[in-house]
């Protein structure tokens, strides 16, 4: 059926750098599912804003199209679901810099720590919202520890739209 929708952005969610997000589907039969994710490439020293990780997160690139293979992995087409939220929280850091003679190499040094940051804030997020009830598509898998302090801001702002965090 022919119809009208609506999608609201806010304007900060097109700023590029390191984020952490929470995609909130509602399945076809009404079940709440999480997907956990960030910003900030493993083989490239780019860290994209949230906006455009929502299309590729719901696009066919077999690459970038994660939460719409773990819909469905559980035999859930991604058009049959009620809605879809995402949740995002920074930027915690901004994408590196791009400056004049600077190589490859020289962005990846400067990148790989911010990454590694919030890369192990995106896994205790996934587990934490898991060990509380929520229903997470994704595991999340990284061997960097989490920075307490990062993890009790990112945790009360999450908290904010997944009570079970508090």
């Amino acid at each position: 059926m022919t119809t009208t929708h609506i999608l609201t952005l806010p304007g900060a969610m097109l700023k590029r750098g390191f984020w952490l997000y929470v995609w909130r589907v509602s399945a076809p039969n009404g079940q709440e599912l999480l997907y956990v994710g960030r910003t900030g490439d493993n083989s490239s020293p780019y860290a994209t804003a949230p906006y455009t990780r929502m299309g590729q997160h719901l696009g066919f690139s077999p690459n970038q199209n994660a939460l719409r293979r773990h819909l469905l992995n559980r035999g859930i087409v991604a058009e049959d679901c009620r809605g879809f939220e995402l949740i995002a929280y920074g930027p915690l850091y901004d994408e590196v810099r791009k400056g004049d003679g600077l190589t490859r190499a020289d962005l990846m040094a400067a990148h790989m720590p911010l990454r590694d940051l919030v890369g192990a804030l995106e896994k205790v997020l996934a587990e934490q919202l898991k060990a509380s009830g929520y229903h997470v598509l994704n595991t999340v898998k990284w061997k960097h520890p989490h920075e307490a302090r990062g993890w009790e801001s990112a945790r009360q702002a999450f908290a904010e739209h997944f009570p079970n965090l508090r």
